[in-house]
Order: C-alpha cells, then structure tokens, then sequence
C-alpha cells in the first residue's frame, strides 16, 4: 500500500513538472540557465581545485600527514585518528560535497570506521570558506564578516564536539603514533635513484590523472543536481503567485546557490540561518557522495537540521 502511494506522489510529482515546464517554458529555461551559470562561475572555481587536491592526497597516501598540520588544534578539541582529522579539515576548508566525499573514500578504503564515519559526516560537510566568502557575503555583506565565520564554521565544530563526547563516546581516543627508535634512521638516506624518482613521478601523474577524473565526475553531477533542483521552484513560483514574496522564501530550500540569488538583501538572516542545511540539492549531493558506504542520509539530515536551530540562533542574536 505504501508503495503504491509512493508510486503515485512519483507520477502526481512528474505530471506537474512536466506541465509547469509546458506552461512557462522561458521560466524553466530561465532557471536552468541561472543554475548552469552560477555552476560554472562559482561552484567549479570554488570547489573543483580543492576536489583534485583531496582525492589526490587521498591516493598518495598523504592524507594524514596533512592533517598532522591541524592536529595540534583539532586533536585535543575531538579526540580523534589523524584519518579522521583529516576528514574534518578537508570538510570545513572545502565545503559542500566534498566533505561528505572524503568521509566516503576514507570509509571504503578503511582510514577510518563507519562509527567514525558517521560521527564525521554529522558536523564535516558545510558550506566552503571561498563560497561563504566568494558568493553569500557579496550578496548579503555583513558589517563584521568574522560573524559569519563563527556562525557556520564555529556552530558546527561545537556541535561535533558535542557528540563526541555524547552519542559517539564510544569512539576510541587515538593518540599520535610515537616514532620508534628502529625508524629513526642513523645517517641521512642516499639520494633516491632515477629508477626510483620515474617510479614516484608515475606515481603521482597517475594519481593526478585519476583525481581529475572523479572530480571532474563529482562537479559535473553537482551541476547536474543544481539545474534540477532550481527547476523545482516552477511549481512554488505557479502555486504561489499570488504570493510571490513566500516563493522567493521557499527557493533556497530547493537549491541553496540559486535560491540565495533569488533572495533580497533584506533577507540576510533567512539566508545565513539556511547555509548549514544547504537545501535538498546539497542533500542529493551528499546522497551521492554517500550511497555505497552504508552511511545514514536521515541521520545526516537530522544533524543538520540541528545545525540549522544553532546558526538560527546565533545569527538571530546579532542580525535580530
């Protein structure tokens, strides 16, 4: 019986797509368009380099020595693997979906465990520091932007220590890993062969090769969830029109990067409250990012619905 009534809402949901698109095609053009544009423009220069540099420090075995960078202030604060560290440093300077990404890759290549896992995915995946700073403050400027940063970026790690230390006590505290005497070498090692720097060199162009490729798949699906879910707000924008202010209102709950466009500059507070859940298109992403791990999109919804409650308050008390 479920089903069937799934299968209906389904069929109710593409009917109306498909005559909205009908009824106001320059509409739906429109809105494919402004997605495909603020794709290439702002989402590829922000978040396809750090992409690349994620996964290829992923597939050279150098992801826990960068987070080694950030464990002397993350370490003491969660408790955590440098794996693990690594996670959250790449989750919070990168942004949305690449946070949810690299907890993926390090799930299946077995860095970290799916406890771990789960605890990461809660409060890692936010909203990137050169979109925050690139595209949401020139659309909404704030006297004091560091209000903007402690309100995503501070909530956020709040929040993650808050279920560390509840829901995910469980986790092992990880120490760093001591240097044993036996791999303290005793003389400087010989310069490496030219064997031996062809071999490191083809290492790392076919890992660069192979990071391109899957972020340029990655990006290329973010483009293809920020048309869809922008062509959504047709039907709000049909249903509604009669109250056209609610749909502008309703837009960045479909696909945050448009609907934040769509929004005026009065509207500052509904706008920084919603960057922590990042609308349904940045849960299809994460979805993506997610689906052969076994991880909880419910969970990760649940979380950032919380997230949302904190940067409601906090912007509420200094935008109020």
């Amino acid at each position: 019986m479920q089903k069937k009534l799934f299968r209906s809402l389904l069929l109710l949901f593409f009917a109306a797509m498909s005559a909205a698109m009908l009824l106001s095609a320059p509409a739906a053009l429109a809105l494919a368009s402004d997605a495909l544009t603020l794709w290439f423009s702002r989402m590829i220069p922000a978040l396809l380099p750090f992409m690349i540099l994620s996964s290829l420090l992923l597939l050279l075995g150098l992801s826990d020595s960068f987070a080694a960078l950030f464990s002397p202030l993350l370490r003491p604060l969660l408790r955590l693997s440098d794996s693990c560290l690594y996670c959250v440093a790449v989750g919070f300077l990168c942004g949305f979906p690449v946070g949810a990404k690299v907890c993926a890759q390090s799930l299946l290549s077995g860095k970290i465990s799916r406890r771990e896992a789960s605890l990461l995915l809660a409060f890692c995946n936010n909203i990137g520091p050169v979109y925050l700073t690139g595209y949401v403050l020139q659309l909404f400027p704030l006297p004091c932007p560091w209000v903007a940063v402690a309100g995503l970026y501070g909530t956020a790690l709040l929040y993650g220590c808050l279920l560390r230390y509840s829901v995910f006590r469980d986790i092992p505290f990880s120490r760093p890993k001591a240097l044993s005497a036996a791999a303290v070498p005793d003389a400087a090692p010989d310069a490496p062969s030219s064997p031996a720097l062809r071999r490191t060199a083809a290492n790392l162009l076919s890992g660069l090769h192979s990071a391109v490729l899957s972020s340029l798949s990655s990006i290329a699906t973010l483009g293809g969830y920020m048309i869809f879910c922008n062509m959504l707000n047709l039907l709000p924008d049909l249903l509604l029109s009669g109250r056209p202010a609610l749909a502008v209102l309703l837009s960045p709950l479909l696909e945050i990067t448009g609907g934040l466009a769509r929004l005026p500059a009065s509207e500052a507070f509904w706008a920084y409250t919603l960057l922590p859940f990042g609308g349904l298109s940045c849960l299809a992403q994460t979805y993506g990012c997610i689906r052969d791990t076994g991880l909880s999109l419910t969970d990760y919804a649940f979380h950032k619905l919380i997230q949302t409650v904190l940067a409601a308050a906090w912007f509420g008390l200094w935008l109020g």
